[in-house]
């Protein structure tokens, strides 16, 4: 985590290497398409948060059918585009469907480049060699970066840490280091295939954006009755995080994403010792963290289809 900045309602901090400014905390793309929140609603929720300062906005191709990046699209008209950094998230590793996925996003989201382009769902242990294949999906994304379509190149996961270090260290055999990655942090993860112990220490050493998610684990984290949602949020601000994402799915928890930073103070290690006390008995077998334990969240195991053919070259290997 960099040096932080605020004006009088957010803090900004340096998204790793690039040395780009970004909100501490980040909109979530996901809330914002969901069937129960209208889509003036969704259009207000992003453009209310830009207003106040949050300027990292997160979405995926995926999300809510193409809902989430077409409401987005809609809110970053009218000037608000060029107040924000835009990510959004591929499923395709195949070099075809990246490409195909990637062109949606760019028409939904009504923009000519996006900030930062990121491999969703590195969720298997042959996700990496698949994205970094000559015809994978990385591939896509660096020519994609050469036409000026995009300026960054990110993954994402929510199952095992070993999985996220297994990303990076296919990438570095491939001479390529990712600008971000994004990773569970939480008050329940200290305890249970930690991310924070195991991924982020690596991501510090070599100055990759860190964008913290499932703060609440999408409410499931408040179920335990052990935390409230504002000492999530500082939990996961105190880590050295570049930005925070969160789901904001109404205008009350948008003012309590914000109140969670005003109140935020960095903790000391008594402080983090304390909180994570709450969470310890709750934690130990992560049944309020199911991203890790189930397969309820990993949309990419539901529709195979979306990370497209295995590289031919493997096809190819296979006894006929």
């Amino acid at each position: 985590m960099s040096e932080s900045t605020s004006n009088s309602e957010m803090l900004y901090r340096t998204l790793g290497s690039t040395g780009e400014k970004v909100s501490a905390l980040g909109l979530g793309g996901w809330h914002i398409g969901l069937k129960y929140v209208d889509e003036q609603l969704g259009i207000r929720i992003v453009r209310s948060a830009i207003d106040r300062g949050i300027t990292f906005m997160d979405n995926s191709w995926d999300y809510n059918g193409g809902a989430s990046e077409i409401r987005m699209g809609k809110a970053l008209r009218d000037g608000y585009r060029d107040k924000v950094f835009l990510m959004t998230k591929i499923d395709g590793r195949s070099k075809k469907e990246a490409t195909r996925q990637l062109d949606e996003s760019l028409q939904r989201l009504q923009v000519d480049c996006i900030d930062l382009v990121q491999h969703h769902e590195i969720l298997r242990f042959e996700d990496p060699h698949r994205v970094f294949d000559p015809e994978g999906a990385n591939a896509a994304l660096i020519e994609a970066r050469e036409a000026g379509k995009l300026r960054y190149i990110g993954f994402t996961g929510h199952k095992d840490p070993q999985i996220h270090l297994h990303m990076l260290e296919v990438a570095a055999s491939y001479g390529f280091k990712f600008d971000a990655a994004q990773l569970p942090l939480n008050v329940m993860d200290a305890h249970y295939r930690s991310f924070a112990k195991l991924v982020v220490p690596e991501l510090v050493k070599q100055d990759i954006g860190i964008l913290g998610m499932k703060s609440m684990g999408n409410g499931i984290l408040l179920q335990s009755n052990t935390v409230t949602p504002i000492e999530c949020l500082h939990y996961a601000l105190n880590l050295p995080t570049s930005v925070v994402v969160t789901g904001i799915d109404s205008m009350e928890i948008l003012d309590q994403a914000f109140e969670a930073v005003r109140t935020f103070q960095p903790m000391n290690d008594e402080q983090v010792r304390s909180l994570l006390a709450k969470t310890a008995e709750a934690a130990s077998r992560g049944e309020f963290e199911p991203f890790k334990t189930s397969s309820i969240f990993d949309s990419t195991a539901q529709n195979l289809d979306w990370l497209g053919e295995e590289p031919q070259r493997i096809q190819q290997l296979m006894p006929t």
